[in-house]
Formats: structure tokens, sequence, C-alpha cells
């Protein structure tokens, strides 16, 4: 079949609705929550828009139709992240993490604690469920693999197997979602947590479903520079007991974190891209009609038209790249970590480039706050340190992969299976050591 880049019927009628609710319901609510100086009720000031997006089904588009989800590929849910991350990527990041805490149900978890959540999540009532994901820990996670015990995640899970729970004793940092609107936490949040303390982090890490309102258990929200419309929070563990039934993914925590942020990587390169785009967006009409007390608009000047000619260009390659990776993922069931981690990688940080550019031909106006420059200025710095920092757990992912025997140049413009292995893991966790 021949290469083609062309949206089905399907396709742009999902870009048109998803561009029609970020433009007509969210960005009337964004524009008060985003200045608001208190960041969890920032967050909770996104709870109406954020309703009407669940009722809209657009909470839940990446879960299966079996089990009350929209039922979309990969490739179909970055066309609809797109067009909400032009208006506002911290509204989208609170969808994101929906996925993030739900998916690893899907992948490694018993059927019925698979579709007790699942269920859930897609026939709430109220509208307002919210799964949380937590892995990163204030010592730093993009070692979660190293071989030593004493490193990686630190939040241990002991096994109480007289009163069958597991007992949590630890902390996360920066979870999104997991306070819930009220602070008294999620719907579920998933954790990563260390079930044997004697091991390293390819044997060591299982994950665990945190139910609300679990004693023991509390939340400080962090306060940021950007996406401020979504929540990060620190989570402090103190004897939270969990029944060992919500524990999954045994001793396989690791190869979960790789496959959740794989899934994730090309999202979060078409979230910068959306991102990307509305600086453009904006850039280009005010280059058609400010002069610069010039005789002429300033997209005239050359200098002016060969940065919009470049900001154009990456713009529709990492694109592209974000919708390459997303159709690899559905091709092979999510394995394709390290081309998820470049589309991850190159599109947020190009994001920064483009913003800057943008910035240049606008000028000191850009500086105004009564235009969007300043703000998406902040939200671009965000991109390549969140959803597994780009210095770190992107790259060194993809770094692994291609110490594999199997990995060539070629592997992925022919399209062949390159399944992920824990061979691929735990490089550069001790230099020179694997």
């Amino acid at each position: 079949m021949a290469v083609d880049f062309t949206l089905s019927r399907s396709q742009r009628d999902l870009k048109r609705r998803a561009r029609e609710f970020a433009r007509e319901v969210l960005r009337p609510v964004v524009e008060r929550a985003e200045g608001l100086p208190d960041p969890q009720e920032a967050f909770r000031a996104t709870r109406p828009a954020y309703e009407a997006a669940y009722a809209a089904g657009l909470t839940t588009l990446f879960l299966p139709r079996e089990l009350g989800g929209g039922g979309l590929s990969q490739v179909d849910f970055l066309v609809a992240v797109e067009e909400l991350c032009a208006v506002d990527p911290g509204f989208a990041t609170t969808l994101l993490v929906n996925g993030l805490a739900l998916k690893p149900l899907l992948w490694a978890a018993p059927d019925e604690l698979r579709d007790r959540w699942v269920r859930r999540a897609t026939g709430d009532p109220t509208g307002r469920f919210l799964a949380g994901w937590a892995v990163s820990e204030r010592g730093g996670t993009a070692n979660f693999d190293h071989p030593d015990s004493r490193a990686g995640v630190q939040l241990v899970a002991t096994h109480d197997r007289a009163r069958g729970e597991y007992v949590l004793h630890g902390e996360k940092h920066w979870p999104c979602n997991a306070g819930g609107w009220d602070l008294q936490g999620a719907d579920l949040t998933v954790c990563i947590v260390r079930t044997d303390r004697t091991a390293g982090g390819t044997s060591a890490l299982s994950a665990v479903v945190v139910e609300r309102g679990a004693p023991g258990l509390s939340f400080e929200v962090i306060d940021k520079l950007a996406h401020r419309t979504c929540q990060n929070v620190t989570m402090t563990f103190r004897g939270v007991r969990v029944p060992e039934e919500n524990v999954f993914a045994h001793g396989d925590g690791d190869l979960l974190v790789n496959r959740a942020f794989t899934w994730s990587g090309p999202i979060a390169g078409i979230a910068a891209v959306g991102v990307a785009r509305a600086a453009f967006e904006f850039t280009l009409k005010w280059a058609r009609t400010f002069t610069g007390g010039g005789s002429a608009p300033v997209i005239e000047h050359q200098a002016v038209g060969n940065v919009l000619a470049d900001v154009a260009a990456r713009i529709e390659a990492a694109r592209y790249l974000c919708w390459k990776a997303a159709h690899y993922l559905d091709r092979h069931d999510g394995q394709g970590q390290a081309l998820a981690g470049m589309s991850k990688t190159f599109c947020t940080e190009l994001v920064t480039q483009v913003v800057n550019d943008c910035m240049r031909v606008v000028g000191v106006n850009a500086l105004d706050r009564r235009f969007p420059m300043e703000r998406l200025y902040r939200e671009a710095a965000v991109f390549p340190l969140y959803d597994a920092g780009n210095l770190a757990m992107q790259r060194r992912r993809t770094w692994g992969v291609m110490t594999d025997p199997g990995y060539t140049p070629d592997v992925f413009a022919d399209g062949d299976p390159l399944p992920f292995t824990r061979s691929m893991e735990g490089i550069g966790t001790v230099p020179g050591v694997r």
C-alpha cells in the first residue's frame, strides 16, 4: 500500500469536532483559569470544560469500545489532541494522564481489575472521573531500571499476607491528576512501586491501584511555571493499605513504565505541535498586518519571510513524525519504543525553537500579556521536561533499542516489527556497565 497522509472522512470530522470544542468550550474556561494564582483553583476551574469533554467522549477516546470507550486508533487520537493543545496543553495533559493510568490496566491487569476500573472511567454519571499516574519521585526517576535496589523507585509496597494487603510507604513527586478535584484523591491512581527491596529495577517493580480516599495518603499541590490548568502534586504515603488484588504486573513494572511512555511519546509530540501551530497562526496574522513602522506589512520583508518559512516547515515535519510513530504503534501492538522516543524528543524540543522564532517576528510586543506569545513561551518550556524527560528517560530508551542487533537504520522506514526486551533496558544507569 502506498504511503498516504490523507485524513479519512471520519478523521476530518474528528478534527473539526475537537477544534470546535477547543475554541468554543475550552478557550473561555482557560482564559479565566490560567490566570488564577492558586494552582489547585486553576485546575478546578477547568472542571466545567472537563465535564463537557466527558459528555462528548473526549476523555475516553483511547479506550476500547467494548468497555465503553471511543475505540480510536493512536493516529486518530493524535488528530484530536493537536486541536486541544493549540488552545491549552494543560487541559489536554489531564486527558493524556487518564490514558497513562488506564492503558496499563488494559495491558497488564487481570480482567476483573481492568474491567472494573475502565468501565467506571467510561460510565461515570458525574462526568468527573479522573485517573492519576504516579511514577516520578523527588529523588528522580530516570534510572528506574537501575540494577541497585537503593536507586530508582523507592515507594515501597510491603506484602502483609495475613491481611491480604500491601502497605505503602514513601513519596511520589509530580504525578498529574492524582490529587483529584478536591485533593482527596483521583478516583484511582496507578502507582509504580517497589515490591522487592533487594532486587534491581528490572525485577523489583510492580503497579498498584490506589483508590480515592485511602487512609494515610496526603497531597501537596505544586505551583508551576506553565501547564497551570493541569494538576501536579507531591503524594506522601504513610502506611497506605491496598488490597493485594489491586497489585498487578508483579515484577514487570519496568516494562510497564517503558510501554506507557512509549504510548504517550507521540501524544506529547503532537501536543508540542499544537502549541507551535498556535504560535505560528498568531504570528502569521501579525506579520500580514503589522508594519513595524514601515510602509508594508513585515511579511513582505525577506528576513521575516525566511523565518516563517522555516517555522512552517518544522511544524509540518514534526506533525508527520508523530503520525508515523503513532501508525507504527497501531500496527505493532504498542511496540515502537525507539520511534516513539524520537517523536517525543524531536517535537518537544522543536517547539521551543518555533515559539522563539515567532517571538522574534512579533518583536517586543510578544512580551505583552494581552497577546498569547508570553503564555506559549512558558508552555513550550514544559515539553522537553515532562512525560519522561528528554535528556534521560526518552532518549535513553531510544539508545537502548539501538544497541540491539535487531535494530537497523531502516527498520522504521520499512515498518518492520522490533519488540522491546529487557536487554534494551538499563543502559546508562551505571556508566560503562550494562
